[in-house]
């Protein structure tokens, strides 16, 4: 059964490079703590309005998202950190920012396999 959907060489070189952008997204997470995920989020920046007549230009929307409340989930913890009795909260909140984060990388990535737009 198929959905309709067309894909074109474009379409197709699209996807890719948002499949490409999710995997840097993730070696992010795993070898930096997403410290370095600021790289693939300006070829997001980049791409986002090129690709926005497709789904695919949702998944540039979906990183970019992913990617800026995370920060804001790192600078609270940071700042739950500054105190000696905030430390176990620091590290709840970085914990759960970063399952969050992958979680979206993960479900981005399932997705984008299945032709389906991410929700705005």
């Amino acid at each position: 059964m198929t959905d309709g959907l067309v894909i074109d060489g474009k379409l197709y070189v699209d996807k890719t490079q948002a499949w490409w952008l999710y995997l840097f997204h993730g070696a992010s997470m795993l070898f930096s703590l997403g410290a370095l995920s600021f790289l693939p989020l300006i070829v997001n920046y980049l791409k986002r309005a090129e690709t926005a007549d497709s789904f695919v230009g949702t998944h540039h929307s979906w990183q970019i998202r992913s990617f800026w409340w995370y920060v804001v989930w790192m600078i609270v913890g940071g700042v739950c950190f500054m105190s000696f009795v905030g430390i176990p909260l620091a590290l709840l909140v970085w914990g759960v920012a970063w399952v969050w984060k992958a979680y979206r990388l993960i479900r981005g990535v399932i997705d984008l396999g299945n032709n389906r737009a991410m929700p705005v």
